[in-house]
């Protein structure tokens, strides 16, 4: 069996859901007309993500314009397609949900486990029960992982053997280039490369293709917690990605706003390779370590001044 998938690349308006949204319905219509059946949207696809206040006011509920898009143009147009927002649940909290829509019929949702870094101001991470299994197409089981998951091993050790294709997506950012110009040489290299890599390698580890989204474009806000700005960029990195770990087609940041497309044989093959017993699939490196812990401890509590059952 094979698939026709495609994966988009958002030049993101940041916390704009509207323009967002009309961009990912353009891409997305563009996907169509190559042919592709099954097309994934970025993590944050409505909104993308910064140390921006005006996010908070862009969460959406369940069944809100983010939901409803992704159900109509999936009915409209017979594809299946995914992607995930900020969304409010009972509760009051809010969650990085991915939705994956078929024919106009929701197959599954999965809340991200933990955010990340400067995420941690405008949402809170999923159940822990939440494996990320979405349930199944055209008899094709169809698991969903977004941005730092990626990261983590835990993610293959859920999804090996319970999933023949994985959709997803990231927004991952940049060192930032206002930084000195010696540290950019020294970390930015590394951080663009595990973007693309924790991907290829969680299709080698599980042992299924992998169809990837992404954001591009430069990003601007302040810096959670110093008195200087954040001034970078969204790695991009659309991919499509075969069960070897073999890139099959991809987008650069460089390449910018647009979608890549490519055949994916959806069955997983038998794992060959243990996965890792550490914790991180590949090391964080010294700046985004420092804000992972840094940003989630101020990020939690804004969060529950400023968002939670606001």
């Amino acid at each position: 069996m094979k698939i026709k998938a495609a994966a988009i690349q958002l030049a993101t308006k940041i916390a704009d859901s509207d323009a967002n949204i009309a961009s990912c319905e353009r891409l997305a219509l563009q996907a169509v007309k190559e042919g592709a059946h099954w097309i994934a949207l970025p993590e944050f696809f409505n909104t993308g993500v910064s140390w921006n206040k005006k996010i908070a006011s862009a969460i959406q509920s369940p069944d809100g314009k983010a939901a409803i898009f992704l159900r109509d143009f999936s009915a409209k147009h017979h594809v299946l397609i995914g992607g995930s927002f900020l969304c409010r649940v009972t509760d009051g909290g809010v969650r990085n949900r991915y939705q994956c829509y078929a024919d106009g019929k929701l197959i599954g949702q999965h809340d991200k486990d933990l955010p990340t870094m400067w995420e941690n101001y405008f949402y809170e991470g999923g159940p822990s029960d939440d494996i990320g299994v979405l349930g199944a197409h055209q008899n094709v089981r169809i698991g969903a992982a977004v941005c730092w998951e990626f990261m983590r091993t835990v993610t293959a050790r859920r999804l090996s053997g319970k999933v023949d294709v994985i959709i997803g997506g990231s927004c991952w950012w940049s060192i930032p280039t206002n930084f000195p110009r010696f540290l950019q040489k020294m970390w930015e290299p590394a951080n663009r490369l595990t973007s693309l890599a924790v991907v290829r390698d969680n299709a080698r580890l599980i042992g299924v293709p992998i169809i990837h989204a992404s954001h591009c474009g430069e990003i601007e806000c302040p810096m959670p917690g110093m008195p200087i700005p954040y001034k970078g960029f969204f790695e991009g990195n659309a991919a499509i990605v075969d069960a070897d770990g073999k890139l099959i087609a991809h987008r650069s940041p460089e390449d910018g706003e647009g979608i890549v497309c490519a055949e994916i044989s959806p069955i997983a093959k038998k794992n060959t390779e243990n996965i890792p017993g550490r914790y991180w699939l590949r090391s964080r490196g010294f700046l985004p370590t420092i804000a992972w812990h840094h940003q989630k401890w101020l990020g939690r509590r804004w969060y529950l001044r400023n968002v939670y059952k606001a």
